[in-house]
């Protein structure tokens, strides 16, 4: 009898092979002292030295293999690596403390770790894989530990292990390397990412697979659905054979919709974008063919910095992504730090509960210098493209009113020193806050574009923190109050004949699809990797039966019911 997993299904397709284990390797760290810190620092300084080098070559042949976008990854790998204030404090430590390289690195990336891994936007959260990765490494050179070389492998396997680090996913040739099964990992992190550009199938997210699955057995996963299967019978291998066939076939139809415009089957044109972080994503979102970028998360620039950036640096990365995107709308959020996103070199005050406090548009209306810099630097920016500026967590008419004052005033002020920006340029909102939703008709007034944040919308709305875990069955962007609040918006935004986007995670959800073109969204904005099969499925939808749908949702009691009418809607468009 065989036995079914069920985890997180992070990269599509279907595998059958044997499984190679990597056993987690466990390093003891003592915090021994050293009496010569001299001798001691040079040994760190050398051990930097080598994983920068191995880091650029692991960027040269990504770079290769994958393309700018994630070879990026890399980029940011070797910045972490050789970070000048990181690198003082474990100078600090083993001066200050007498402790040895290996614990000062330990110590100090550890605490950087928490930091990431309390943060709530997965997004986010996920970048304390690569702090984890890179101390790793560091860590092997200054203990005298042989890394792994997963480029070595050479027969069909499927990868089974804890986690995988970006820099192990790299090397993986997906010749021989067939799927990849862990026990902790998500969609957003950096190995799912690279699975699905290197289309290699992955289930992330299993707790137990390394116990479950021996060394060299034979198993099968199904990256589509989220589920690994053991102890198989022939009839069961030859049946997900022929689904991997069957998927084959479907990834080769959805190339053709690359360089098609995204409408429904009877005609409605609707806009399918992408969503980035940094301009390193641009290549991967001119590769899928999107329609423009629905969301730039600007606050990468803060975040991967030890300052607050200049007015000139963030123009420059602004200018890049605009260029790049010809004249296809780019809508940059403006900073959005606060809650669970700090900075290494601002001190946010101690709050109760930051994720309803002092952050976001609350922030930037309160530091206006910092505010500034941003600002002018998106108009500026605005003179050589298509750009939308967007403002984070707008609550009241009378903030955004504030917001979109001071951009005039920033206006004025490059008009006094003729700096040429888009005199039209369109300002909106993000709307992931209930009363934002419900006073959508009143916003319209006043903005040029409403874009809804289905994350922060839904556990606002339910008041649950959906990365927990005792209350995670209450993140559901299906739940019909919820679509009540995106009909709200949508209908609002209508009113003055503003155009409605969606950049949280559902716009890209195969489930949710026919739900927002029912209730009438303008934009999907999603990861770069969903924007073919959104296209795809978009165009066997007819705008009638979609709105039908909608309507019938809306009068449902339970997420369970809607999910359950969407897969019957799904099921009838595929026959």
């Amino acid at each position: 009898m065989s036995k079914k997993l069920k985890g997180i299904g992070a990269s599509e397709g279907i595998a059958v092979a044997k499984a190679l284990v990597l056993a987690e390797e466990h390093i003891n760290i003592q915090d021994t002292k050293i009496s010569d810190t001299k001798a001691e620092i040079t040994k760190l300084e050398n051990a930097i030295a080598v994983s920068v080098e191995e880091l650029d070559h692991l960027r040269q042949t990504t770079e290769v293999k994958l393309g700018a976008e994630k070879a990026a990854i890399f980029e940011a790998h070797k910045e972490i690596a050789s970070d000048p204030a990181v690198k003082d404090e474990y100078i600090a430590m083993i001066n200050d403390d007498q402790s040895n390289a290996e614990f000062a690195v330990q110590t100090i990336s550890n605490k950087y770790y928490q930091m990431f891994a309390e943060m709530d936007d997965p997004y986010f959260k996920e970048r304390c894989a690569d702090i984890k990765d890179v101390a790793s490494r560091i860590i092997k050179h200054l203990m005298g530990i042989k890394i792994i070389d997963l480029s070595t492998i050479k027969e069909e396997v499927i990868i089974v292990a804890e986690d995988l680090t970006p820099s192990q996913t790299a090397q993986l040739d997906k010749k021989f390397v067939k799927g990849f099964a862990t026990n902790i990992g998500g969609r957003t992190s950096h190995a799912a990412i690279m699975a699905r550009s290197l289309e290699i199938p992955a289930v992330l997210g299993l707790k137990t697979i390394t116990q479950d699955v021996k060394d060299g057995e034979v198993f099968a996963l199904d990256g589509t659905n989220g589920i690994v299967e053991l102890d198989l019978d022939q009839t069961t291998i030859d049946s997900y054979l022929a689904e991997a066939q069957k998927f084959a076939a479907f990834k080769e139809e959805l190339k053709k919709f690359k360089n098609q415009v995204s409408k429904t089957k009877d005609g409605q044109t609707k806009l399918i974008e992408a969503n980035i972080g940094s301009p390193a994503d641009i290549d991967g979102v001119l590769e899928s063919g999107a329609e423009g970028i629905g969301l730039f998360r600007s606050e990468f620039l803060y975040m991967d910095n030890d300052h607050f950036p200049t007015e000139e640096e963030q123009f420059v990365a602004y200018k890049k992504v605009v260029e790049a995107m010809n004249k296809q709308l780019v809508v940059i959020r403006t900073l959005d730090i606060g809650g669970d996103k700090k900075l290494s070199y601002y001190e946010f005050p101690h709050e109760m509960n930051p994720f309803l406090g002092y952050r976001a548009i609350r922030f930037t209306l309160d530091k206006k210098e910092v505010f500034r810099d941003q600002i002018r630097a998106l108009l500026r920016a605005s003179a050589f493209g298509e750009l939308g500026i967007m403002f984070p967590m707008i609550a009241t008419v009378d903030e955004f009113k504030d917001a979109k004052a001071f951009v005039e005033q920033c206006k004025k002020e490059l008009d006094s020193e003729n700096i040429k920006y888009d005199k039209n340029v369109q300002i909106g909102m993000m709307v992931e806050i209930p009363a934002a939703a419900v006073n959508a008709d009143k916003f319209a007034k006043h903005a040029d574009f409403f874009s809804i944040g289905t994350n922060d919308l839904v556990q606002y709305s339910m008041a649950a923190d959906r990365m927990s875990e005792k209350v995670a069955y209450l993140y559901q962007p299906t739940n019909p109050s919820l679509l009540r609040l995106i009909k709200m918006t949508i209908d609002g935004g209508h009113t003055k004949k503003r155009w409605v986007g969606m950049c949280g995670e559902m716009a890209g959800d195969v489930q949710a699809i026919p739900l927002l073109i029912g209730l009438g969204l303008d934009a999907f904005s999603m990861s770069a990797s969903s924007v073919l099969r959104a296209r795809q499925l978009m165009s066997k939808i007819d705008l009638k039966d979609a709105q039908d749908l909608a309507n019938q949702a809306l009068e449902l009691e339970t997420n369970e019911e809607v999910l359950a009418l969407v897969d019957a809607f799904l099921a009838k468009i595929d026959h």
